[in-house]
């Protein structure tokens, strides 16, 4: 018998009650329905530091140095999960500064190592007024990607509009939309979770574990300060 499934939704917005916690709380409703488990990490209420000035992201082999905030412990409930929600509101043309934030500093400073979101489920939802939601979802579906995350066409993205809080629960279908992108990542999870049950092995195994330990990185940067 398969354990239960659990996903995980990172709510980017610094709001303690908006439109994106309101959509997460649905989200966790319908995935509940299905069996599985949504814990929503919501980064507004945790302790983010920002990327700094030492600019040694691109030379090193181990997680970032900067330590007292809570993204390390955000990476390691992740790396636990089935699936993963990227939420974020659109706030100044642009993912909200709190997603932005943790998107920048997680990715450089833990995730791009061992890459521990390989071939989990990803999914993006998008919640703004009027303007720039394309965008702002194109880069986290990027950010899905990059991270190695399997994204399931769900047809139409998961965009809701909505400025006061309940106005995007009122986008009937931008709801339809995310309803239907939650079924389709409950349905890859199992089927990936049925192949190494049955295989005993992952569908999409990579040969590379560690970006900074292969080869293309060495050559690069071999020569690092020997100009």
């Amino acid at each position: 018998m398969q354990k239960r499934m659990r996903f995980v939704a990172v709510n980017g917005s610094e709001r303690p009650d908006g439109n994106t916690r309101e959509l997460l709380a649905h989200a966790a409703e319908l995935l509940a329905e299905h069996g599985v488990d949504l814990e929503v990490i919501n980064l507004g209420e945790l302790k983010l530091s920002g990327c700094g000035p030492c600019g040694d992201c691109n030379s090193r082999c181990e997680p970032c140095a900067v330590t007292g905030d809570d993204v390390p412990a955000v990476v390691d409930r992740m790396a636990l999960a089935d699936g993963i929600v990227w939420a974020a509101p659109v706030h100044g043309f642009g993912p909200a500064t709190t997603m932005q934030a943790f998107i920048e500093r997680a990715g450089v400073g833990y995730l791009r190592f061992q890459r521990p979101l390989t071939n989990k489920v990803g999914g993006v939802v998008v919640i703004g007024r009027r303007y720039s939601h394309t965008e702002v979802y194109n880069q986290l579906v990027a950010n899905v990607l990059l991270n190695r995350m399997i994204m399931v066409g769900s047809g139409f993205p998961a965009i809701l509009y909505g400025n006061h809080r309940g106005e995007a629960l009122a986008d009937t279908e931008g709801v339809e939309m995310l309803d239907r992108m939650l079924h389709r990542m409950v349905a890859m999870a199992r089927l990936l979770a049925e192949h190494r049950e049955l295989t005993g092995r992952d569908a999409l195994a990579t040969g590379y574990a560690n970006e900074r330990d292969d080869r293309w990185f060495a050559r690069r940067y071999a020569t690092v300060g020997q100009a």
